[in-house]
C-alpha cells in the first residue's frame, strides 16, 4: 500500500519549520510531498535546502485548499492520499493503525485519526477531534467537540468507529475514490469541503471511519481563527451549499428554510455579544448561497440520496437548550 503524505502550504515556513520534522521522522513508510500554493515567503527554497527527500508541487496561484489539493494531487501516483495540515504533529507509529484499517475494513475509503490539541495535550482539538458527524439540519458537529466545547481526552474514543465525515486536518483517503468524486469542491475555497466531499462519498456508496489508535496534534487556527468573521461566512455559506448538493430536493428545501431561521438566531446572538462583523458574515454567507443556488443545484449527484446521513435532529437545541457538551446520540 502506497501512502503520500501531502501537505499544503502556502506562506507557512515557520509552521513547516516547526511541524515537518515529525512527519519526517515518523512517516518513513510513506512518500511525503509539499503542495505549495504560490507562496511569497522562502518556503519553498527552505524545504529544498533542509529536506531534499521531500517532493514538492508548485501550484500557480492560492487556490485555498480544495483548489490547491486538487490541482496538486493530480501530480501524485499514491493507492492512500493523507491530506496533512501544515500545522499539525504527527507521533510515532501514526501511520500503522491506519494502514491496517484500509486493510481490514470493508468498503472503507476515508479514515481519520484521533485529533488533540497541540496547545493543550490532553483534549481534543476542534478540527476533527474524534470523528464528524451531521445533525438533520446539516450542522456539522464531532465526538469530542459540540461547537466550542471540547472534551479531555481519557480514552474514551480509543476505538474504531465509522463516522460521517473525517476532517480535512488529516484525512485519509483511497486515491481512486478522491478522483472519481471529482475531488474537493472548488467553490467552497476552504471550511466545510471535507464534509461535502464525505457526503458526496456516502451517497456513492463509501465509509468513512475514524481510527482511535492513531492520534496526531493540531495547532488549529493557523489560516484562521474559530472566531474570524471570514471563516463564520465560509462555514454558514459551504454547509447550505452540502445540503443543496447531498440531498433529495424536497428535503433540501424544508431543510434551507429551517437554516434561514435558525441562522438569523445565531446572526442576532452575534449582535447581542457585540460581534457585529460575525452578524454580517452571516448575512453575507445566506446571499452568497442565494447567488451561487442555481450552480449548486446543478452539482446535484446523479446517485440515490441517502437519507440516514444524520446523529442528531438538532446538534443546536441539544447544546443550547439542553446543555450537551459531550457527544450523545
Amino acid at each position: 500500500m502506497r501512502i503520500a503524505v501531502v501537505i499544503l502550504n502556502w506562506n507557512g515556513k515557520g509552521l513547516l519549520e516547526s511541524y515537518l520534522p515529525s512527519v519526517v521522522e515518523y512517516s518513513g513508510q510513506a512518500d511525503i510531498y509539499v503542495a505549495d500554493n504560490n507562496s511569497s515567503d522562502d518556503s519553498v527554497a527552505f524545504i529544498k535546502a533542509n529536506y531534499p527527500s521531500i517532493k514538492i508541487i508548485q501550484n500557480s496561484e492560492n487556490g485555498g485548499f480544495a483548489k490547491g489539493y486538487n490541482d496538486a494531487l493530480k501530480y501524485i501516483e499514491a493507492d492512500i492520499y493523507c491530506l496533512l495540515n501544515s500545522d499539525v504533529e504527527v507521533t510515532p507509529n501514526w501511520l500503522e493503525p491506519i494502514k491496517e484499517a484500509f486493510l481490514e475494513i470493508p468498503n472503507v475509503s476515508i479514515l481519520q485519526p484521533k485529533i488533540l490539541d497541540l496547545k493543550k495535550k490532553d483534549h481534543f482539538e476542534y478540527a476533527g477531534a474524534a470523528g464528524g458527524f451531521i445533525d438533520q439540519l446539516g450542522y456539522p458537529f464531532c465526538r469530542g467537540r459540540i461547537f466550542q466545547a471540547l472534551e479531555k481526552d481519557e480514552g474514551q474514543y480509543d476505538d474504531v468507529q465509522e463516522i460521517f465525515w473525517a476532517t480535512g486536518a488529516c484525512m485519509f483517503i483511497r486515491s481512486q475514490v478522491f478522483h472519481e468524486l471529482g475531488g474537493f469542491d472548488e467553490d467552497y475555497f476552504a471550511h466545510q469541503e471535507e464534509v461535502d466531499l464525505c457526503w458526496r462519498a456516502k451517497n456513492a456508496g463509501h465509509k468513512a471511519y475514524y481510527i482511535g489508535l492513531s492520534k496526531v496534534y493540531h495547532l488549529g487556527g493557523s489560516t484562521l481563527s474559530n472566531m474570524n468573521p471570514k471563516k463564520t461566512f465560509l462555514n454558514f455559506r459551504n454547509s447550505l451549499f452540502s445540503i443543496t448538493k447531498n440531498l433529495p430536493r424536497r428535503k433540501a428545501s424544508i431543510i434551507i428554510f429551517l437554516r434561514l431561521i435558525l441562522d438569523a438566531v445565531a446572526a442576532i446572538r452575534f449582535v447581542f455579544q457585540f460581534k457585529f462583523s460575525h452578524f454580517f458574515a452571516i448575512l453575507k454567507a445566506h446571499l452568497s448561497f442565494y447567488r451561487h443556488f442555481g450552480k449548486m443545484y446543478r452539482k446535484r449527484e446523479k446517485a440515490n440520496f441517502i437519507l440516514n446521513y444524520y446523529a442528531k435532529k438538532s446538534i443546536v437545541w441539544s447544546h443550547f437548550v439542553h446543555q450537551e457538551n459531550v457527544f450523545k446520540v
